[in-house]
């Protein structure tokens, strides 16, 4: 029984893992649509959102059978239970680059963007295909000073984020009612990104350590519990 469960929980591992190459491939694809008005790009992220989904169900189902028919316990528990959140985490990341693509196909061939703000989406997706890759990295890696490094680097894409909005209460600024519409929404996604990015973190140091990461060594004990039920 022990065999049978290793090679189902390397199945649904290698699922994982291909679903946050997929996400990596949609971000970079939603990239090339906003800043270089590629529509084919843009068609390709939003078709290519199906395969996401479709890997975030077949996850949550192998998750279910493990959980059902094996009964895992300590550490194999965390790891099912942990996989289930994770495809969760990298399906609302395939949709933030469906969303993303989404206005670029809605306003090709113009840019969505303003000149005076597209610099500071080049820096968020330079940021936010860096981190996607880094998860990559971390499933296979499970190196916790790369865990720490996307939980806490979150911050500058945080600081970046804020600069948008300096930019568009500026007089300088010269976007139209609905490119500030839409930057501002372009703006929450890529934020969204990061934050998803340290979900992801999180849960993989879960699963190394039994405790959140982002929690003090003191309350080890609480942070297990908050992990579990949130």
């Amino acid at each position: 029984m022990r065999v049978i469960f290793n090679e189902e929980l390397n199945q649904v591992a290698d699922d994982l893992d291909h679903m946050a190459h997929r996400v990596h491939t949609a971000i970079e694809g939603a990239g090339q649509a906003l800043l270089h008005q590629d529509i084919d790009a843009a068609q390709q992220v939003i078709d290519g959102d199906l395969e996401i989904d479709a890997l975030e169900t077949s996850i949550i189902n192998q998750c279910v059978q493990l959980l059902a028919k094996q009964g895992p316990v300590a550490t194999d528990l965390r790891v099912v239970v942990s996989t289930l959140r994770l495809a969760s985490t990298f399906e609302r990341m395939g949709d933030l680059a469906r969303h993303v693509a989404e206005i670029a196909r809605r306003t090709y061939p113009q840019p969505a963007l303003p000149a005076e703000i597209t610099n500071i989406f080049v820096r968020m997706q330079a940021f936010v295909s860096n981190v996607s890759e880094q998860l990559i990295t971390m499933l296979s890696s499970k190196d916790e000073a790369l865990i720490e490094r996307i939980i806490t680097g979150d911050d500058q894409l945080d600081d970046i984020h804020r600069q948008i909005f300096t930019i568009i209460n500026s007089d300088a600024w010269t976007g139209s009612k609905q490119q500030t519409i839409d930057t501002v929404l372009l703006g929450r996604f890529y934020e969204r990104f990061g934050d998803h990015a340290v979900s992801a973190a999180r849960r993989v140091g879960y699963i190394v350590s039994g405790f959140d990461p982002t929690k003090e060594p003191q309350n080890m004990h609480s942070a297990h519990e908050d992990t579990v039920l949130g």
